[in-house]
C-alpha cells in the first residue's frame, strides 16, 4: 500500500510518535480497565496474581512514564516546529499556535468529559503556552530549565511522601509503630473507598455517568495540570532543546544517538528495575505508589524516555522502508485520531454504556486488549492516509485552527 509523502512531515518524528501511541495504551488500559486509580497497584481490587503482578511490573518498567514522556517531548518539538514555520511564511506563529491550543483545549476537554477521565490533551494545551513563552532561549539554556524545574517538582513530591515511603518500609520490615499502622490503614481505606466509587459510576448507563462526571470534568483537569506540571513543562522544553539540535530531522549522526541512548538506559534501566523490585516487595502500597510515580520514579522517567526516543530515532532510517517502519509512521501521522479512537474502543469494551467489562479484566489479560489496540490503530491508519490527507481528528482541528473546512481528500 503506498501513502502519499506528505512534505511538511519529518519521517522520524511521526515514527516515534506512532511507537509513542501504540505504548502509551499498555499504560492506560489499566485506567480503561480498572478505574482511575488503578494504575497505581495491581491488588487494590484484591488479591492478584503472579501473572497479574509480573504483567503490571513489565509495564512500570517499560512504559510507566516514558509513553508519556515521549508524547510530551514530541508535543514540545511539534509546538516549535509548526511556529517556525509559520514565521518563515511571514505569519504570526505564536498567535496562529495560540488559537490551535485553544481548540485543543475544547477537543480534550470533550474527550475527558464525554469518553475517558484520563485525557492528557487539556494538560498540554494548558501548559504549552508556557513552554512557548520560552522558545527565544537556547538550546542549553531551555535544557537548563527543564533540568532545574523536573528535579526540584520530583524532589518536592518525594519528601511530600517520604511518610508513605517510611510506612511502607516498616510494614515490609515489620517494625510499624502506631501512627504508621494508622497511616497505612487510612491510605488503604481512602484507596479502596475511591476505587469503589469510581466503579460505580463507570459501570453507569451513559447518561447517568455524563451527568457524575460534569462536576469532576470541571476541576479534575486543573489538578491534574497543577500535579503534573513540573514533569510536563520541562518535557515540552527538552523537546524542544533536541529539536533545534537536529536530532529529530537527522542532523545527529548514529554513533551520537547511540551513545545517547546507552548513556540513558545505563542511568534509567537499573534505577527502574530496582524501584520496581521495591514496589512488588512492598505489595505496591497504593499511598506510597501514588508518590514513587510522580515523584521518586522522575528521573528513571526521564532516562527512559529519552533511551526510547534515542532508540527509536536511530532505528527510524532502517525501518522506512519495512511494513513495520510505514505502519508506525502513518500511525503517528495520526496520533490525534488514534488516541481518540482508542478511548472510544476501550471505553466501549470496559465501562458500563457498552461491554461492561470494568473491574473484571486484570493486569495479565489486560495485555490482550492492548494487542487489539495495537492492531486495530496499525490496520486502518495506512489504508485512512492512502485515501486522505489527515486524520480524521487531525483535520477537524487543522480546520479549526486555520477557520476553513480545510480539502481532506488526497
Amino acid at each position: 500500500m503506498t501513502i502519499p509523502a506528505a512534505a511538511d512531515r519529518i519521517a522520524a518524528l511521526d515514527l516515534v510518535r506512532g511507537a509513542a501511541v501504540l505504548g502509551i495504551l499498555a499504560i492506560n488500559i489499566a485506567s480503561f480497565a480498572g478505574g482511575p486509580t488503578a494504575p497505581l497497584s495491581p491488588r487494590l481490587s484484591g488479591s492478584a496474581s503472579p501473572a497479574d503482578e509480573l504483567a503490571f511490573v513489565i509495564g512500570l518498567v517499560l512504559f510507566e512514564g516514558k509513553m508519556r514522556g515521549l508524547f510530551t517531548l514530541l508535543f514540545g518539538a511539534s509546538l516549535l516546529l509548526l511556529v517556525d514555520r509559520r514565521d518563515a511564511t511571514g505569519d504570526d506563529g505564536a498567535r496562529w499556535q495560540a488559537r490551535r491550543l485553544g481548540w485543543l483545549l475544547v477537543i480534550g476537554y470533550c474527550h475527558q468529559l464525554f469518553l475517558w477521565n484520563g485525557d492528557i490533551l487539556m494538560i498540554y494545551a494548558l501548559i504549552a503556552p508556557l513552554a512557548l513563552a520560552m522558545r527565544h532561549l537556547s538550546g542549553k539554556a531551555m535544557l537548563t530549565a527543564a533540568f532545574v524545574l523536573f528535579t526540584l517538582w520530583h524532589g518536592s513530591l518525594t519528601l511530600i511522601g517520604w511518610s508513605s515511603f517510611a510506612a511502607a518500609e516498616a510494614a515490609h520490615a515489620g517494625t510499624t509503630s502506631p501512627q504508621q499502622l494508622a497511616d497505612l490503614a487510612r491510605g488503604a481505606a481512602a484507596s479502596s473507598g475511591q476505587l469503589a466509587r469510581d466503579l460505580a459510576v463507570l459501570r453507569l448507563p451513559y447518561g447517568e455517568m455524563l451527568g457524575e462526571r460534569l462536576v469532576q470534568t470541571f476541576f479534575q483537569p486543573l489538578l491534574v495540570t497543577l500535579i503534573t506540571f513540573g514533569e510536563t513543562l520541562p518535557l515540552m522544553l527538552v523537546g524542544m532543546a533536541l529539536y533545534r539540535s537536529g536530532l529529530l530531522s537527522g542532523a545527529w549522526p548514529s554513533a551520537r544517538i547511540a551513545r545517547m541512548g546507552l548513556a540513558a538506559l545505563a542511568i534509567g534501566l537499573p534505577l527502574a528495575l530496582a524501584q520496581a523490585w521495591w514496589a512488588w516487595s512492598r505489595d505496591f502500597p497504593p499511598e506510597a505508589m501514588f508518590f514513587l510515580l510522580v515523584g521518586a520514579a522522575g528521573p528513571q522517567h526521564l532516562a527512559l524516555t529519552l533511551a526510547w526516543l534515542a532508540l527509536l530515532v536511530w532505528a527510524a532510517p532502517l525501518l522506512a522502508g519495512t511494513w513495520a517502519g510505514r505502519r508506525l509512521t502513518a500511525a503517528g501521522r495520526m496520533a490525534l485520531s488514534n488516541y481518540l479512537l482508542t478511548s472510544l474502543v476501550m471505553t466501549g469494551i470496559f465501562h458500563g454504556w457498552g461491554l461492561g467489562l470494568i473491574g473484571t479484566v486484570g493486569p495479565a489479560e489486560q495485555w490482550l486488549f492492548v494487542i487489539l489496540g495495537w492492531t486495530i490503530m496499525l490496520g486502518w491508519s495506512a489504508p485512512w492516509l492512502a485515501r486522505f490527507r489527515q486524520g480524521p481528528a487531525e483535520w477537524v482541528w487543522r480546520s479549526l485552527t486555520e477557520r476553513r473546512v480545510l480539502p481532506l481528500k488526497q
